[in-house]
């Protein structure tokens, strides 16, 4: 009671309405059981959805994509140093045509299906809340292109592994029942483009860019649950660019929003840990959101605890109605001994889901 009190009380969070969290994806645990079970004891009241983690070799968001673009036989590679890290980049070979390149199976659905089996059991035995969805997050086709492939050649092969990866998609909704499931399209590299940091082909970035997302949204059979995580990264362990302020997230989510012909159930925002002014928020209040659409703020972080994210969400609700709460991005590549801290801080913060 008295950690309640000091984070504040459970009746002026309901005031405050902050309600539930929102795990973003990675998180660095064993497998996904291991995952299920800890997010189930020290989050499960709080969560609609719970990922898998994105464990083992997808821990590190798409750079496991690296072997599915060397296992194509019209890509050449060499090495780019993009700073924080080298890694092969891809183009077409000599002589190659956009007809040659064939994408083999990209690996979400696989491991999709076999997390399902993890979260099915644990379901079925208790150790998950009743009606919690299981959450696939998938990478918008534009990363892995934009990341893999020189600028030249991605326009061409970025239509192809779209492709694939909606064949992926297909394969998870037709293993997993759509009562379980719940796909989150994670959008970063797209925020890359909006703010000049990444060279690129379009005439159009933000409609361009939007037009993708309504596309990859649109694609979920409108009995499965939807969400967007908007992320401005985490390479090397900070954004790409600090945000100004949410103009350019909202502006992406409206138009999310306007596109799409089926329900938007969820929205994830980042908040960076310094930003408890409220110019950063102002841009909330023109955020137009289905009704029945959740919003998640990114404005958990463990390095200034219950104290510093109280501070973002009193900034944040002068211009957001009602939301959640969530880390910035996922907690793949956070220690995992942080881990139990950081689901503290969800729980202090904001209170459980109501269910029916």
């Amino acid at each position: 009671m008295a950690e309640a009190k000091a984070a504040g009380s459970a009746e002026d969070n309901v005031q405050d309405n902050v309600v539930g969290a929102l795990l973003v994806g990675s998180m660095p645990l064993a497998d996904a059981e291991a995952v299920f079970r800890f997010v189930s004891e020290h989050l499960g009241r709080h969560l609609k959805r719970m990922p898998d983690g994105e464990t083992g070799a997808r821990i590190n968001w798409t750079q496991w994509q690296q072997s599915v673009f060397s296992a194509v036989p019209a890509l050449a590679s060499e090495i780019f140093d993009a700073g924080y890290i080298k890694r092969p980049k891809f183009r077409l070979k000599t002589g190659a045509t956009v007809g040659d390149v064939k994408f083999p199976p990209l690996g979400y659905a696989a491991a999709a299906e076999a997390s399902y089996g993890a979260f099915k059991a644990l379901k079925k035995a208790g150790e998950i809340p009743p009606g919690m969805k299981f959450q696939v997050c998938l990478p918008t086709p534009i990363a892995p292109t934009t990341i893999f492939v020189f600028p030249e050649d991605q326009l061409k092969l970025e239509p192809l592994y779209e492709a694939a990866m909606l064949a992926e998609l297909d394969a998870i909704v037709a293993a997993i029942p759509a009562a379980d499931l719940a796909i989150q399209w994670d959008t970063a590299i797209e925020f890359a483009i909006l703010e000049g940091v990444l060279p690129h082909a379009f005439e159009k970035p933000e409609a361009d860019m939007v037009s993708r997302l309504v596309r990859l949204g649109n694609h979920v059979p409108s009995g499965v649950e939807l969400g967007f995580h908007l992320c401005y990264g985490d390479s090397g362990g900070r954004h790409f660019k600090e945000p100004e302020d949410t103009s350019k997230l909202v502006s992406v989510a409206n138009g999310i929003v306007r596109g799409l012909t089926r329900p938007l159930d969820w929205l994830h925002l980042p908040v960076p840990k310094e930003r408890a002014d409220e110019k950063y928020y102002e841009a909330l209040a023109g955020l137009k959101l289905q009704p029945g659409t959740e919003l998640y703020l990114g404005l958990v972080h463990t390095t200034d605890g219950v104290e510093g994210t109280q501070k973002r969400i009193a900034a944040a609700r002068k211009y957001a109605v009602s939301f959640g709460v969530a880390t910035e991005c996922g907690c793949g590549r956070r220690k995992p001994e942080t881990l139990a801290e950081l689901m503290r801080v969800h729980r202090m913060v904001s209170e459980p889901q109501k269910r029916g």
